[in-house]
C-alpha cells in the first residue's frame, strides 16, 4: 500500500511538468489562439479538469511555460555576469554564446515566435513576455556593455542600442529555425553564424579598433 501511495505521489508531483511539455507541443503545432485545453489534456494523458487543478486558464499555462522554459536561462546568465571578474569582452562573448546555444538547440525557441505572431490579439501575453523576458535580457546586456564602456574596453556607445543590436541576429536564428529551416536544402549552421556575429560585434566595440 505504501509503495502504491509513493508512486501516486511521484506521479502527481510530475503532472505539472508533463502538462507543460504537452502544452509546448500543442502550442508549437497550433499556435496560442487555436490551441485548446482539450488538445493539451489529450496530449498529456490527463483530463481537462486535471489541468485546471494546476493552471486556471490557457493564459496562465502559457505564462508558466515561459517561466519554466526561458526565465531560468536568463537567471543563469545573470549569475554568470555577477560571478565574472575578467574583461567585459570575454564576458559578453560568454553570455551571447550561452543565449545562442539555447536558440540553436532548444525546442523552447518556438515560444518567442508564438508571442510575435499573436501579440496583436493577446496584448497581455505580449506585455508579460516583454516584462518577464525581454526587459530582463536587455537589462542584463545593457549593464554588461556599459561596464565595458566604463572600463575603457569598449568605445563610447549607447549600451541600450548595442544590447538590441547584440540580440537581433540571435532572434533571426530563432525565427529561421522555427519557420524556414524546414525548407533548407541543407541544415544551416546557426552556431557558426552566431559565433561570427559575436566576433564582428566585439571587433566593432573594441576601443582599440
Amino acid at each position: 500500500m505504501e509503495a502504491t501511495q509513493s508512486r501516486w505521489h511521484r506521479r502527481k508531483d510530475a503532472r505539472p511538468a508533463e502538462i507543460l511539455e504537452a502544452a509546448l507541443a500543442v502550442f508549437a503545432e497550433k499556435g496560442f489562439a487555436a490551441a485548446r485545453m482539450e488538445d493539451i489534456s489529450r496530449r498529456a494523458g490527463v483530463t481537462k479538469g486535471t489541468i485546471y487543478l494546476y493552471f486556471d486558464s490557457k493564459e496562465s499555462l502559457f505564462k508558466a511555460l515561459i517561466r519554466q522554459s526561458i526565465s531560468p536561462a536568463i537567471a543563469g546568465a545573470k549569475e554568470q555576469v555577477n560571478n565574472f571578474h575578467g574583461p567585459a569582452g570575454d564576458l559578453l562573448r560568454l553570455v551571447l554564446t550561452r543565449i545562442g546555444h539555447f536558440i540553436a538547440t532548444s525546442d523552447r525557441v518556438v515560444l518567442p515566435k508564438i508571442i510575435v505572431a499573436e501579440a496583436g490579439n493577446f496584448p497581455e501575453l505580449a506585455r508579460f513576455y516583454r516584462n518577464e523576458i525581454i526587459a530582463q535580457g536587455l537589462g542584463l546586456l545593457t549593464g554588461l556593455i556599459a561596464r565595458g564602456v566604463t572600463s575603457g574596453e569598449f568605445r563610447a556607445v549607447d549600451p541600450g542600442h548595442v544590447a538590441r543590436i547584440s540580440i537581433a541576429p540571435l532572434l533571426l536564428a530563432a525565427f529561421w529555425r522555427t519557420s524556414f529551416a524546414q525548407f533548407d536544402d541543407e541544415p544551416y549552421d546557426h552556431a557558426g553564424m552566431i559565433e561570427t556575429h559575436i566576433d564582428l560585434l566585439l571587433a566593432g566595440l573594441s576601443a582599440g579598433g
